[in-house]
Order: structure tokens, then sequence, then C-alpha cells
């Protein structure tokens, strides 16, 4: 009998660690002004750790890029949400981001006689441009929440993009790829095609 209870006991504990160890606590914030960050967040990490690269094998070459992102929500879900996208936009910045820069001058003459005097204006503008680039295969290799001291959910997300054959999605991207130009080919034999039978008509009337 004893056997058993200290046997129900030992199992009981081992489960209440288990399900201790399974949960996320959530830290909040010492004070409004944020003073605190993740050490990774500020680019403090290596970046082979953190691109899962080992130190001998076949991937030991493997490379990758990396964005982060951090928002603040009432709910939970839509802060990880807003911060995913920041991180994404930031991969899509270093994939395919155009820089455009625009300058004007506008210089005029006031007063009348020897009391003249110019009045100068200058704008500059400066454009960051990302358009339609792909992120496949990003992977989160880092997250941590907190929560504001107005009860907000701030999140915190990283991610890398794995580069060429170690990206997940490298396969299906190329498979995509030459099903695309299968499809190019077919129509263009196709339309060839056409445009043959349509002069074999117009030579018999």
């Amino acid at each position: 009998m004893n056997k058993y209870v200290k046997l129900m006991g030992v199992m009981t504990l081992s489960l209440l660690l288990t399900n201790c160890a399974s949960q996320y606590k959530i830290k909040t914030e010492k004070s409004k002004t944020l003073n605190e960050v993740p050490k990774w967040f500020v680019n403090d990490f290596s970046q082979k750790k953190a691109c899962n690269t080992p130190r001998f094998g076949k991937s030991k070459d493997k490379m990758c890029i990396f964005g982060v992102g951090t928002s603040t929500s009432p709910d939970l879900q839509l802060a990880i949400e807003k911060g995913m996208m920041i991180a994404k936009s930031e991969l899509a910045d270093i994939v395919k981001g155009e820089m455009n820069k625009s300058s004007k001058i506008f210089i005029t003459e006031l007063g009348k006689n020897h009391n003249k005097t110019t009045v100068s204006e200058v704008e500059s503008t400066i454009v960051n441009l990302i358009q339609e680039t792909p992120v496949r295969g990003y992977e989160i290799f880092a997250k941590d929440i907190t929560m504001t001291k107005n009860g907000y959910y701030r999140v915190w997300i990283g991610l890398r993009l794995p580069m060429g054959e170690y990206n997940k999605m490298y396969n299906f991207t190329v498979s995509e790829a030459v099903d695309a130009y299968n499809v190019k080919s077919k129509a263009k034999i196709a339309f060839e095609k056409l445009m043959e039978n349509d002069n074999d008509n117009s030579s018999i009337q």
C-alpha cells in the first residue's frame, strides 16, 4: 500500500513538473519606458547558431538572412501577426528593396531695389520600395512576449530565411517554376496550331 501511495505521489509530482515546464510565463515590463529588449532583437546573436548551421557536415555552409519585428496589441494573436508582418517586410527589403530619392530646390527673390533678398526652400524625399517579393520558406528562430504597463501584449519576432537548397520551400518553388514553363510552352504550341488552322481556312476561300 505504501509503495502504491509513493508511486502515485511520484507520478503526480512529475505530471505537475511537466505542466509547469510546458507553460510560457509572460514577463511584465518594469516601467512605461521600454528599457530592456531581447539581445537577439538587436542582432546580438551568432548567425550560424540562429541559422541552425552545424559546425561540421554537409550543411556547414548553410546561410540565412534575418528579419525582426515587434508590435503591441491588447489581443495576443493580433500582436503576433503585426510583429510577423514587420519581420517579413524586413526580409523582403533585404531580398528586393529599392531606394528612390527626389530633391527639389526653390529659390525666389523678395524686396525692391537695393533691399532685395533671396529665400530658398529645399525638399528631399527618400522612398523605400518593396514590391511583390517572395519570402517563402521563412522560419521563426526566436519569439518573446512581454506585458506592457497598460496591459498590452508586446511580441518580439525573429525570422530567418534559409538560402538556396536549405529553404524548405526550395523544391516546391523549382517545381512551380517548371510547371509554369510547361504551361507557357503548351500555350505557345496551341496558339501556333490555331494560327495554322486560320491560315488554311483563309487559303481555301
